[in-house]
């Protein structure tokens, strides 16, 4: 995935957090370690690697490391 296809999908994922926690609220439950099915399953997982690939490609850019 690019970097903006990344930045995109992440911004994507806020939106639908935000969309989601406004209008049903958000435990921590929920968010840790929510059941299987649940909008926020694997959603920090996946925010996490998608931002991890974020920071390795703007190192890539710039000729530096982690």
């Amino acid at each position: 995935m690019s970097k903006e296809e990344l930045i995109k999908k992440m911004i994507d994922m806020q939106k639908e957090f935000t969309e989601y926690e406004n209008k049903n609220g958000v435990e921590q439950v929920d968010y840790y370690t929510p059941e299987k099915g649940h909008l926020l399953d694997g959603y920090r997982q996946e925010y996490d690697k998608m931002a991890s690939q974020l920071v390795d490609i703007a190192h890539a850019e710039v000729g530096s490391e982690r």
